[in-house]
């Protein structure tokens, strides 16, 4: 298929290279800036541009990988004079509806986090499509079916329930990996010393649940070891918040776990 990727960041990178890998012709890439057009097309080929005008008039598809916050903006600009062609955002969060009147419009989305320089296997990643009506969703299931072996058909309105359970996967516990590295800088700690508990960590969910796999102070709420921690973060009040919140978080829903198997 001739694509036109409408953005240039991190999961346009992946999405490209991942169908330009699989036979896809990117024929342009659309930035903001000039240089991340470039970038992304001399690895994958097409035009460059920072101009949605100058985008061609003609495409199998439009992958549309920009913030949710600019597409209500971009879409009509990018829509002029290209009703015909399916167009596709790859946004968790936001409805396909965004597209308004198109005719041939859906949503791509790959879940997964994603670097620029990093690549991944996107045969193992999770891609959920939805689209406005067959003809759509025979271009999405194309897109999807080329370069992963998980597609999904998910409605909009679950798929924010996705998004946002994949905040608090990924994006949360990345956070505490943040924090847990400036605990050990300040001290002269290494973060490599986390990173095999890190690795276990994650492996575990793979063979039992969440709940089951959940260890530590919080799970017994033992006052001894959890205050003896409030007492080395005297001097950072937000990260004493967040342990403590934490904490009982941890606890409640073990209980609740608890609860729910003995009822």
């Amino acid at each position: 298929m001739d694509i036109v990727f409408v953005g240039a960041g991190r999961l346009a990178t992946q999405f490209a290279k991942a169908l330009r890998n699989e036979g896809h012709c990117v024929l342009a890439v659309y930035s903001r800036t000039m240089a991340s057009a470039q970038a992304l097309t001399a690895i994958v080929g097409g035009m460059a541009t920072d101009r949605i005008e100058a985008l061609p008039a003609r495409a199998d598809a439009f992958i549309v990988a920009v913030k949710d916050a600019v597409l209500p903006a971009l879409i009509p600009l990018l829509t002029s004079g290209r009703l015909s062609c399916p167009m596709f955002h790859t946004a968790g969060s936001m409805p396909m509806s965004v597209f308004g009147s198109l005719p041939y419009h859906g949503v791509i989305y790959p879940m997964q986090t994603f670097s620029k320089d990093r690549d991944v296997d996107f045969r193992r990643i999770p891609v959920f499509i939805e689209a406005s009506n067959s003809l759509a969703m025979a271009a999405a299931r194309t897109i999807a079916t080329s370069v992963s072996d998980r597609v999904t058909e998910l409605d909009g309105q679950r798929r924010r329930y996705l998004h946002l359970a994949a905040v608090f996967a990924c994006n949360f516990a990345n956070h505490c990996y943040a924090l847990a590295a400036d605990v050990l800088r300040q001290h002269g700690l290494s973060f490599e010393d986390m990173l095999p508990l890190i690795d276990e960590t994650a492996q575990k969910v793979h063979e039992l649940s969440p709940y089951d796999a959940q260890t530590g102070p919080a799970v017994r709420y033992d006052e001894n070891v959890i205050n003896a921690h409030l007492a080395l973060l005297a001097d950072n009040p937000r990260l004493q918040e967040v342990y403590t919140l934490m904490s009982r978080s941890i606890h409640q829903e073990k209980a609740s776990s608890v609860c729910d198997i003995n009822s």
